[in-house]
């Protein structure tokens, strides 16, 4: 294997070379330099335990950094588009996601209702008015502006559940959260669209409806029974499940950067500033909310992952069905990466404190000292 500190040199190195050709204006090698830049801190970032959850990030921009200096090849390939591909890979996502629901986590729902309910409820409260008070404080075009309301119309993804698990938070309690705001998503979604987004573009809710149950519901109702016949008896299909999620969402992202490169250029800056203010605001809002309710600390740093963390890869099918992959996607194409930053630092952080509870149970199953 190759050592870490290598590939830290190689991507110093690389990184040297690109500010020298940007500073001595030939940026058409940049985005070649930006993308091996990436690709080697990734490297160098899986051969450290905390640091390999951001590795995945990382490629994502490296493969960003093409799409912005070269976004001609990843708009159309001859006659066909590449925007396509957008719906089937979000359907084979949530797919992978229904695979990975069995009876037995089904089965959580009904046992803390409280719990699960009212986390639903931040979670279908808090994103969409943060989201709407950020698009009415910023001043963007009104389709750039509703892509900032979309995303946070939309339910939690997997990536709260792999971050509740690394945060030390209650995992059982973030799958039933994200299976319950994800099955809501076909009514919720378009009705707070509807609701908020109603005079900066228009929304029609029995039309995004059926486009969330095509593209979120069905999917998963296949994959949860794939999950129940087939799940353990076809091994290679369950192994490259989690990698073809990854590659999808990674397309997914270089296909709408490219083709909203322009308007990222334009408002890229302070479009970044705003879905960072809307993310971590869910965290604070989720987690606060939860202390508020009387909660277990696993709880409120599980609400605070669910309430924060959003399916960007179904905001930006929902764009491109609505007309606006290139105005409406870019704030889920670049609310996805950044919240994978912030929730993986959130999760580390947690990591490193336990949770009262867990300390009192590690107590508790400790032997007793016999006295004679």
């Amino acid at each position: 294997m190759v050592p870490a500190k290598v590939y830290y040199a190689f991507s110093f190195l690389i990184l040297l070379g690109f500010i020298t050709v940007s500073a001595t204006g030939h940026p058409q090698w940049g985005g070649w330099l930006l993308m091996l830049f990436f690709i080697a801190l990734a490297l160098a970032f899986r051969q450290h335990p905390k640091l390999k959850g951001f590795s995945f990030t990382i490629m994502i921009f490296a493969a960003v950094s093409l799409a912005m200096y070269y976004p001609q090849y990843f708009v159309q390939v001859g006659d066909f588009k590449l925007s396509k591909l957008i719906i089937p890979l979000l359907q084979i996502i949530m797919f992978g996601m229904g695979s990975e629901l069995s009876m037995k986590e089904l089965a959580l729902v009904l046992k803390q209702p409280k719990t699960i309910i009212i986390g639903v409820i931040c979670h279908y409260t808090v994103m969409p008015l943060v989201g709407f008070i950020l698009a009415n404080t910023f001043n963007f075009p009104p389709e750039i502006a509703a892509g900032i309301i979309l995303v946070g119309c939309c339910p939690s993804g997997l990536a709260s559940n792999v971050m509740s698990y690394l945060a030390r938070a209650n995992l059982a309690l973030s799958i039933a959260i994200t299976t319950v705001s994800t099955l809501l998503a076909p009514v919720f979604t378009p009705l707070l669209m509807r609701l908020l987004a109603g005079r900066l573009v228009e929304v029609h809710f029995l039309d995004m409806a059926w486009d969330t149950t095509k593209v979120v519901l069905l999917p998963i109702i296949a994959g949860a029974l794939f999950h129940a016949l087939v799940r353990g008896k076809v091994k290679w299909l369950d192994s490259i499940m989690p990698l073809i999620s990854m590659i999808g969402i990674g397309l997914i992202i270089v296909v709408i950067t490219s083709a909203g490169h322009q308007s990222l250029l334009n408002v890229g800056l302070l479009l970044i500033v705003a879905v960072f203010i809307h993310n971590v605001s869910g965290y604070a809002l989720g987690y606060w909310l939860g202390r508020l309710m009387g909660f277990a600390e696993k709880d409120c740093r599980t609400i605070s992952l669910e309430v924060g963390m959003q399916n960007g890869g179904l905001a930006s099918g929902l764009a491109l069905l609505m007309g606006g992959l290139a105005t409406i996607g870019l704030a889920p194409a670049i609310f996805g990466p950044l919240m994978n930053i912030t929730g993986s630092s959130l999760a580390t952080w947690w990591h490193g404190k336990i949770p009262p509870e867990d300390l009192q149970a590690e107590a508790a199953a400790e032997p007793h000292p016999v006295i004679n």
